[in-house]
């Protein structure tokens, strides 16, 4: 399986937020230490990313506030992300910290981070000494680690490394990460979560109700950039979203596509974003929106009662 193509949607991604941040859809002052280039976007991109953001964002505060400074956040297939440095800014302690992704996604990261002082500066703030190799990067509770999420027995390697308590609290954030990886590998990696860890939330990011017309030309368009979706029989819709957790142990699971989710999001700033830039439609966006979701599960009780909601 050829996977640059995947490890390239990191670069797109991070192009996107970085023009909608740059834009004033939400503030990052990280993105644009990981990526300097950048083409403009259109208007439905930017809502879509910052849907998108705002969505998971709500999800990993709620985490926090339940939990508190005893949770652990596992990224997977975290590419650059900069929700380490934005948690920091924000005096949030977090127990640990994992990011994981294909080991050449992780060694241009460590190299960014090893080349900029004020990304540095705020790892060695709490977490001290700081121990890098060519892919992996571990100080402290920060733990940037090289892995293929389809080896398990290399997960759990790299987990021991990064000195993971299975005991703690979890979070777990995809975003857009599953979809590219083979059903079968990804039931085994949800049952030996399930089987891992006691307290766990999962927070995915993903397509959904792909099977129409709009889902067709999505697919398409990922497949002509040779991204081969392996996973996508779980985005059929809402609810083969949520079986993917309840047939792999997890305790529950609920979804939302992202016309709930953005909805949910503030009033108040769902006006501010809408006036930044003119949107010919709306029906584009809509269409954009139904064919996306945030789908959660869970291990324990404590994540039952999680949702959009911004309460």
């Amino acid at each position: 399986m050829n996977d640059e193509p995947i490890m390239a949607t990191n670069d797109d991604a991070s192009e996107c937020k970085r023009c909608a941040v740059q834009l004033g859809y939400w503030e990052d002052d990280y993105i644009s230490l990981f990526v300097k280039q950048i083409q403009r976007k259109a208007p439905e991109i930017h809502r879509g990313y910052y849907a998108r953001v705002k969505g998971v964002e709500n999800f990993i505060y709620k985490f926090i506030k339940k939990v508190g400074s005893t949770g652990q956040i596992i990224n997977l297939g975290s590419g650059f992300d900069t929700l380490y440095w934005k948690l920091k800014d924000d005096g949030i302690r977090i127990a640990n910290f994992i990011e994981i992704d294909f080991p050449s996604v992780t060694a241009r990261k460590c190299y960014i981070i090893k080349q900029n002082k004020r990304l540095l500066d705020k790892i060695y703030e709490q977490d001290g000494e700081v121990k890098l190799s060519a892919t992996d990067l571990h100080a402290g509770t920060y733990h940037l680690i090289g892995a293929d999420l389809r080896n398990i027995g290399e997960l759990e390697t790299k987990f021991q490394q990064a000195e993971i308590n299975f005991d703690s609290p979890t979070l777990f954030i995809a975003e857009c990460v599953l979809v590219y990886i083979e059903n079968d590998c990804i039931n085994r990696l949800l049952s030996w979560t399930a089987s891992k860890f006691k307290s766990a939330l999962f927070v995915n990011y993903e397509m959904c109700n792909m099977n129409d017309t709009f889902g067709d030309v999505m697919l398409g368009n990922l497949r002509a950039r040779g991204c081969t979706l392996s996973g996508i029989a779980a985005c059929k819709n809402l609810e083969t979203q949520r079986n993917r957790f309840l047939d792999n142990n997890w305790v529950g699971s609920k979804a939302w596509d992202m016309v709930q989710v953005y909805y949910a999001l503030p009033t108040s700033e769902r006006q501010r974003i809408e006036k930044l830039e003119f949107l010919d439609e709306q029906e584009l966006l809509i269409q954009l929106f139904q064919h996306y979701c945030i789908c959660v599960g869970w291990l324990g009780s404590e994540f039952a009662d999680v949702d959009i909601s911004d309460n």
